[in-house]
């Protein structure tokens, strides 16, 4: 398996096991574990490779311990402490981390509870744990382009001095992304301040300020709405299809249930791009991404290779509160597979792979 491909199945694990797993030990040994060998490719066997208990010789409290520490070319390079699945990372959780990385050689420290990953190191302080982590990595959400920088901690490839280097543009463009949702979601006042200044004349009083929050995040969403949907015009404009092969289409009776024609009416949804992503993950293994393409019908979101409608990976009919995702066989038949939410078609990877490697 490719590192994207192990972290995707890793991340179904962690979704459908979750919620039997209560203690941080269970979260040790079916999640980070499985981090630590599968992804990240130690030996959790080998103590040479791989610490449990660590504990440090000197400059930290009798008795105290991290959970793992990592060691390459007989150096600790990495510290790990965890947590249980359910609780929320904060600082205040890494007293261990921040005491044993100011007396060991470890540069890297990750704070997890088995789904998210937290990875600090010490940009503000030398040898000093930085308060805020420079990598967030969340298998509930993965962001692909964090991919690569995760990968450069794996044994195979590891090469510390990149990641370090990367580090301070990472944590801060990380840290403005995720302001920004937090705005996009529930805007403050000082964000609701800023746009009402530039449209709106008057003092910004406590009216004005409830007048302007809810027309600031709809105007938000509005916005990025927008911008997904200008891009689509721009792809879906850039081709054409010829009469002749929608004619053929509609004579299918295993492929085409209605004509992917471009109509003004469709408006393609982020969730639907959302649930595009993760298909696209999911198969970038058996395709090369710019292969696996997208197009909006009335009733239904296609996935296909090559843009070719005769050549369906999946579709997402997400258009009624029953969502379904459909899957095709060897015959290109559909099967809709109901869904609650777009972490449940990652219970259908070995199908997904299965449609697109027909088109390899």
């Amino acid at each position: 398996m490719e590192f994207n491909e192990r972290l995707t199945a890793l991340a179904a694990k962690v979704r459908e096991q979750r919620s039997s797993i209560e203690t941080e030990e269970a979260a040790k040994n079916a999640f980070v574990m499985p981090f630590i060998s599968t992804i990240l490719g130690y030996d959790v066997f080998n103590p040479l490779e791989v610490i449990p208990e660590f504990t440090a010789d000197v400059g930290v409290k009798k008795g105290e311990k991290v959970d793992y520490a990592i060691t390459h070319n007989g150096d600790v390079q990495i510290l790990i402490e965890c947590k249980r699945i359910n609780d929320a990372l904060r600082i205040e959780h890494a007293s261990q981390l921040f005491r044993y990385f100011a007396v060991t050689n470890a540069r890297i420290a990750i704070l997890t509870n088995g789904e998210v990953y937290q990875f600090y190191t010490d940009l503000d302080r030398p040898n000093r744990m930085d308060s805020k982590p420079f990598l967030v990595l969340d298998l509930n959400e993965i962001d692909p382009t964090l991919i690569p920088e995760v990968r450069k901690l794996s044994k195979e490839i590891f090469d510390l001095d990149s990641v370090l280097n990367a580090a301070e543009e990472l944590k801060y463009v990380g840290q403005i992304k995720r302001a920004m949702s937090a705005q996009f979601k529930e805007p403050t006042d000082d964000w609701v301040r800023f746009f009402t200044s530039r449209v709106y004349d008057g003092a910004f009083t406590q009216r004005v300020r409830e007048q302007f929050t809810p027309l600031v995040g709809k105007a938000s969403q509005q916005f990025l709405t927008e911008q997904v949907n200008d891009r689509l015009k721009t792809a879906l404009g850039s081709s054409s299809y010829p009469a002749e092969e929608l004619a053929d289409e509609v004579k299918s009776e295993t492929v085409v249930e209605e004509s992917l024609s471009r109509d003004d009416s469709i408006e393609t949804t982020l969730e639907e791009l959302e649930g595009f992503h993760i298909v696209r993950a999911i198969v970038c293994n058996e395709l090369k991404l710019e292969r696996i393409c997208h197009r909006d019908a009335k009733s239904y979101f296609a996935i296909l290779a090559d843009d070719n409608n005769r050549k369906p990976i999946a579709r997402l009919h997400f258009n009624h509160s029953q969502k379904y995702l459909g899957l095709f066989d060897e015959n290109k038949a559909e099967t809709r597979v109901p869904i609650e939410s777009l972490d449940q078609i990652y219970r259908h990877v070995d199908a997904l792979r299965e449609a697109a490697r027909r088109y390899a």
